[in-house]
């Protein structure tokens, strides 16, 4: 499987630098991400991302909290450009599921990204929404899942097997941990995986021979026991 890596990341000047790399296949923002990067205003600011992003796709996030709001915010964001997905969280804040938004989006033929997944019971409950055409990507937090004890492996598992009838549809594994979540993302078959952009570039340097890890691990301590002037 040729799981695509997309970078997680709303800073302006990063997202320059990584759209140059090959590797980078599309980038995913959120509200936490714009907030952190210094955005003031979402829609201006949403602009200039799309100016440096070229045509690679990008997830934008509607940050509504009701049906009628999140619609109208979702069907705003799809006219800032061809390459956009429109990010909808799989339950309000109410936890009240947002199938009918979904639903409402889908069928205009807007490209959604839904978020905050964590099941493949919510795979299920997506899928019997949309239709079979528009691109939907189904964003499953492993991360935040595994931080609670939970093991998100066999989610993917059966979500990405629920997927096979839809041709339109993406699992994403969201929610990374460490590099080797690459490798894993890849072994489930996960057509996507978002990387923050410190692990992309350890990414980059797979390859590494356990005899070199050794070698580099022991020359480091031994670097940090002179530099202490420690002695026995």
């Amino acid at each position: 499987m040729n799981t695509k890596i997309f970078c997680d990341i709303a800073d302006i000047s990063l997202i320059k630098k990584f759209t140059k790399k090959s590797i980078v296949k599309g980038f995913t923002t959120n509200p936490s991400l714009m907030r952190k990067a210094g955005a003031k205003d979402y829609k201006l600011y949403s602009k200039k991302i799309l100016n440096v992003c070229g045509n690679k796709p990008i997830s934008f996030e509607i940050f509504a909290d009701d049906e009628k709001s999140m619609i109208e915010q979702g069907k705003k964001i799809n006219t800032w450009g061809k390459n956009v997905y429109v990010k909808v969280p799989v339950v309000n804040s109410k936890s009240k599921f947002s199938g009918n938004v979904i639903n409402e989006l889908n069928s205009k033929n807007i490209k959604l990204n839904i978020t905050a997944v964590y099941s493949a019971k919510q795979t299920a409950k997506i899928l019997k929404v949309i239709n079979k055409k528009t691109k939907v990507i189904i964003s499953i937090f492993a991360g935040r899942g595994g931080d609670a004890g939970k093991d998100p492996v066999p989610e993917f598992v059966n979500s990405i097997k629920l997927a096979r009838r839809f041709k339109n549809v993406e699992i994403l594994w969201a929610s990374v941990r460490e590099p080797y979540n690459y490798l894993q993302a890849k072994q489930l078959g996960c057509h996507i995986i978002t990387v923050p952009p410190n692990l992309i570039e350890k990414i980059e340097k797979f390859g590494k021979s356990f005899n070199q890890l050794t070698v580099e691990t022991v020359k480091a301590f031994l670097v940090d026991s002179k530099k202490s002037d420690f002695k026995i």
